[in-house]
């Protein structure tokens, strides 16, 4: 009985770290991931009242290290940063501890209705960035060469761009599926730079959500308020940093128009996961 058990174990291995190579990879320049990991290791974790706050959590931790790799290997993209930028960080903090928090007093249904209209307004404010900067005197209307990138940013922008972010670091915490699509298309209102450029302040941005919400899912665990499946996070961790490195790699080397186009596929892929969901 107990090999029955092992090879019933071992193939869901697999498929989780097969699907966490894909996130790793996805969440590099888009993001997204966690719409790969999480249906599996809800399928493939234990029966239990608490399964999908265990499998929000074990994702979370697993997947946390592609991230953070990712965001190392664009740390290129990612010089002369407005002085500014780094304001951004705080909110993101605050965000994705109240976000994660909430994990533990609210429903995950609750956002079950909100989550497509999210990524699509994030997908379709992403996909029309350069027609909408056209219309902005502060940011250029296309992917702009480095000279062209602008420097400073109105005060009122900063701070609706640290409100959104904020938001975005709550939904991050709570459950996080397309918080990637959701950055790009806050940083691309700040007029930071092209795909390449707004995808290394996404990815250091996002290691921080991520990891916030990943060290307080682990206490969390410690302490016995719920479980984390460590082995699968283990699994996760080192196929998602392989997805990672090789999706960054591969997309740096991509003209930025290309990658923009991608990213807002993806963006409306996954809108239209959820609402058919």
């Amino acid at each position: 009985m107990h090999l029955l058990g092992q090879l019933d174990f071992l193939p869901g291995l697999a498929v989780l770290a097969g699907a966490s190579l894909a996130a790793g990879a996805v969440n590099s320049f888009a993001g997204g991931g966690t719409i790969l990991t999480f249906p599996v290791l809800g399928a493939i974790l234990p029966e239990s009242p608490s399964r999908l706050v265990t499998a929000n959590a074990t994702s979370t931790i697993g997947l946390w290290p592609g991230a953070a790799t990712a965001a190392w290997a664009y740390r290129g993209e990612r010089g002369d940063l407005p002085g500014w930028a780094r304001w951004l960080v705080v909110p993101s903090v605050l965000g994705a501890a109240a976000g994660t928090l909430l994990v533990l007093a609210l429903p995950p249904s609750w956002f079950d209705a909100l989550v497509p209209w999210l990524i699509l307004l994030a997908a379709v404010t992403f996909a029309m960035q350069p027609q909408l900067a056209r219309l902005s005197a502060s940011a250029p209307g296309r992917d702009a060469p480095a000279a062209e990138r602008p420097a400073t940013a109105t005060p009122a922008r900063i701070a609706a761009a640290c409100g959104l972010q904020f938001l975005v670091g709550v939904y991050g915490g709570y459950f996080g599926a397309g918080i990637g699509i959701l950055m790009l298309a806050v940083l691309a209102m700040l007029g930071l730079g092209d795909i390449h450029r707004l995808n290394g302040v996404k990815n250091v941005l996002g290691t921080v959500v991520n990891g916030v919400a990943a060290a307080l899912f682990a206490a969390g665990s410690l302490a016995g308020w719920h479980a984390v499946s460590w082995p699968h996070a283990a699994v996760m961790a080192g196929a998602a940093v392989l997805g990672s490195l090789g999706a960054s790699h591969l997309a740096r080397r991509m003209p930025a128009g290309v990658v923009r186009r991608l990213v807002a596929l993806i963006g409306f892929a996954l809108a239209a996961y959820y609402f058919l969901r």
